[in-house]
């Protein structure tokens, strides 16, 4: 499955709302991988999602292969889409 997703939070996916996006993928057994520019990683590793800099703005694509990849799409999307639960 995959989907491609737009990073609203004002520090994009860096820091705090990296961190609950990896802490969300950890949840899942499905390999879940993100795309920017070219770049994918994946989606588990704080360092390689840190690496991308996916700013505010940025379209990031989600590729996930899996058992659960369904659940873990749709927890994803839900995330990002609410802004990462609105922390800073």
């Amino acid at each position: 499955m995959e989907t491609t997703l737009t990073i609203q939070h004002p520090v994009g996916l860096h820091a705090r709302p990296a961190s609950i996006f990896v802490q969300t993928a950890k949840k899942f057994t499905s390999k879940i991988t993100i795309s920017l520019d070219g770049k994918e990683v994946n989606a588990k590793s704080i360092l390689n999602i840190l690496a991308l800099g996916a700013g505010q703005g940025s379209k990031i694509r989600l590729v996930i292969e899996g058992d659960d990849a369904e659940a873990a799409i749709n927890a994803l999307t839900e995330l990002v889409e609410s802004n990462f639960g609105g922390v800073d």
